[in-house]
């Protein structure tokens, strides 16, 4: 969707209202002729120290957000290095989806009027004395994270502060965040960043960039009498060895540390603020100028296209054997008059009699559809919501927090659809159905995840849940999700089974020997292709904006591929099973939930393919981190593609069922 609609959203939101402040949609600004804005989402007006009022602030705030590296899946918090630290402020507060993110915005020492412009103002300095441990540890520390490459994210007046660089073919490059420093090996060779200087040469040393040019354009309000508002805030990293420290005049040679430095090391902090106005662009689209330079676009459309093809083709073919082959068969069945015609036919009328037997292990496949209906309607609206611009990475955190305080309401058609489906199955054992139904899939994402939370802790990162947060977590899992997926299988239970179409015969019909590619595993395995073929481009961007740290905003394509992998899954689905009855094989429940969610399957052979070639990642605690999220995500994606093969077969069984005559 257009940056513009979804252009600047402040990010704090209340933690558990979100959905009230969503489905009141957008209410009158504050001010006077203002435009529509969501409630409390305004901007922010800034004027000169003389001309502050109620109406505008003069002192613009810096924040810092964790710290992040490529090469590595931990992040850690501001304040776990040596840098600079704020003596005072106010830490915003982080919403659910932040905290699971591991994001921890906090108050930072830069700070500075508007429109006041500052050259090499010093910060702080750091001084270490290699012969003392703790000293020698926090350089250590520094010097692992600049080899790493750790990128600072800062944030001006909820805009990301970007640096913004020349990459191939001319085009410019806006980074959200910019390194804390760079390595040359001691071979010579420039690692990361420090190929944006000739002055880092020196072998086996560290740059750090411990000064910073920041430029904030603003835009001035038509009134006049309103101030400014920001509409962009850039920096370039730069590094200096001031000769002076205590009286830094921002010349002279870069601060390197050299790997085998000893002795005393000081490092001073300093910055430089200038603000240029800029008629061009309005607060509405300040974000557009960091996400046009992600040229992506193009790439999208071709993925869309591709996956409209896949779709028409599976359309024609289902189209076909609706209207000429179903029409012919059910026109031939209910025109035959004698018992030795029905003799001689054959195909998918002959298994009438067993098509509603109920599959074995059907507890299982009742609880795995449950949980499927839930991530199914939570993906379907989280979408929705984020296609409508309520969800833009401007607003941090949003997205999760939605998705959570979805999942956690829709235990209602959770326990529903376990129960009606565990009913008709003819299932007696309603209280297992409904605590498998609460436990078991939320239960083995709950236990991997908390895992994956115990090497975060003992790694020492920012993305490690606090313990309250986990208890919360906890609470809205047992005390909401659960109480509701208990009603909700209360009513399933409550209502009359599924009636079918045609009765079951007591005594199961033998199924004749198959050919190769009427059997289980060969449908199955050819059943995910399709449906993988119409989502793995845009499986890039998402592992891309997860494990590359960088901005996900397509969420109008994002959606329309939902769309389309539903449809795909639905119809590659109907297919095979339209081909193993007419093979006299009415074992059709569990195959037609395997089939899709096999592509949960080729999901996962993405996802290692993804991880080998395209990430840097390098440490175990990483690379067991990578492998752990990928998990919860396969059996996410399993249970929701799964859940759309089951229901479109069981759609098309009913169906198919209803119209032929049965004697």
């Amino acid at each position: 969707m257009s940056a513009r609609l979804s252009a600047s959203f402040p990010s704090r939101w209340p933690r558990l209202w979100l959905l009230s402040l969503l489905l009141l949609g957008a209410a009158p600004g504050p001010r006077r002729g203002a435009a529509f804005y969501l409630p409390g989402l305004a901007p922010v007006n800034f004027c000169d120290v003389e001309k502050k009022s109620d109406e505008c602030k003069t002192e613009i705030e810096l924040f810092v957000n964790r710290l992040d590296s490529v090469e590595s899946v931990l992040p850690y918090e501001y304040t776990a290095f040596d840098f600079c630290q704020a003596s005072e402020g106010k830490r915003p507060s982080e919403n659910l989806g932040q905290v699971l993110f591991g994001e921890r915005i906090e108050p930072s020492p830069y700070k500075f009027k508007f429109n006041k412009e500052e050259t090499c103002t010093l910060v702080c300095t750091k001084t270490y004395h290699t012969e003392k441990a703790e000293d020698k540890q926090k350089l250590e520390f520094l010097k692992k994270s600049m080899l790493l490459n750790y990128q600072h994210h800062w944030i001006v007046d909820n805009m990301p502060v970007t640096w913004c660089y020349d990459v191939e073919d001319g085009q410019r490059y806006c980074n959200p965040g910019f390194p804390i420093g760079c390595y040359i090996t001691d071979k010579g060779h420039a690692k990361d960043a420090c190929v944006i200087n000739s002055e880092f040469h020196e072998r086996d040393t560290f740059y750090i960039f411990n000064h910073v040019d920041i430029k904030i354009h603003y835009h001035v309000v038509e009134t006049g009498s309103m101030g400014a508002r920001l509409v962009a805030a850039k920096l370039e990293p730069k590094s200096f060895k001031h000769t002076h420290i205590d009286k830094p005049d921002c010349s002279g040679p870069p601060m390197d540390i050299s790997n085998k430095a000893s002795g005393e090391i000081k490092i001073a902090y300093t910055y430089s603020v200038s603000f240029e106005e800029d008629k061009k662009i309005r607060w509405a689209s300040r974000w557009d100028y960091i996400l046009e330079s992600m040229p992506h676009t193009h790439i999208q459309w071709f993925s869309i296209m591709n996956s409209l093809v896949i779709v028409l083709f599976l359309s024609g073919m289902v189209a076909m054997i609706m209207l000429r082959t179903l029409h012919k068969d059910i026109a031939r069945y209910n025109q035959m008059d004698s018992t030795e015609d029905a003799q001689e036919e054959f195909g998918w009328k002959l298994v009438h009699g067993d098509i509603f037997r109920p599959p074995r292990k059907g507890m299982l496949l009742s609880v795995f559809l449950g949980s499927g209906t839930q991530i199914l309607i939570m993906t379907f609206v989280t979408l929705f919501f984020a296609c409508l611009g309520f969800l833009s990475p401007a607003n941090r955190g949003a997205l999760m927090t939605c998705a959570v305080v979805l999942w956690v309401l829709l235990g209602t058609p959770a326990g529903y659809v376990a129960a009606r489906f565990y009913k008709s199955f003819g299932g007696e054992k309603w209280k297992t159905n409904v605590l498998l139904t609460s436990f078991l899939c939320p239960g083995i994402v709950f236990a991997d995840f908390f895992i994956m939370n115990l090497i975060l802790w003992g790694e020492g990162s920012s993305a490690a849940i606090p313990f309250g947060t986990l208890v919360a977590i906890l609470a809205l899992w047992f005390c909401i999700s659960v109480p509701l997926t208990f009603i909700g299988a209360y009513f399933g239970f409550k209502k009359n089974a599924i009636e079918h179409p045609v009765r079951t015969n007591q005594i199961p019909r033998q199924i004749p020997e198959q050919s190769f590619y009427t059997k289980p595993l060969p449908g199955i395995v050819m059943g995910g292709i399709l449906p993988f073929g119409c989502i793995f481009i845009q499986l890039f961007f998402i592992l891309n904006s997860i494990w590359s740290h960088q901005m996900y905003y397509m969420f109008g394509f994002l959606f329309l591929v939902f769309i389309i992998l539903v449809i795909t899954c639905s119809e590659a689905t109907i297919l095979l099973c339209y081909f193993h009855l007419c093979a006299e094989d009415y074992h059709w429940q569990w195959r037609s939930f395997l089939t899709s969610g096999f592509t949960a399957v080729y999901f996962l052979i993405y996802a290692i393919h993804y991880f080998f070639s395209k990430l840097q990642i390098t440490g175990t605690a990483s690379t067991i981190l990578y492998f752990g999220y990928t998990m919860i995500m396969v059996l996410i994606f399993f249970l929701f593609t799964g859940t759309i093969g089951f229901f479109a077969c069981f759609w098309f069984v009913t169906k198919i069922y209803s119209v032929v005559k049965v004697d």
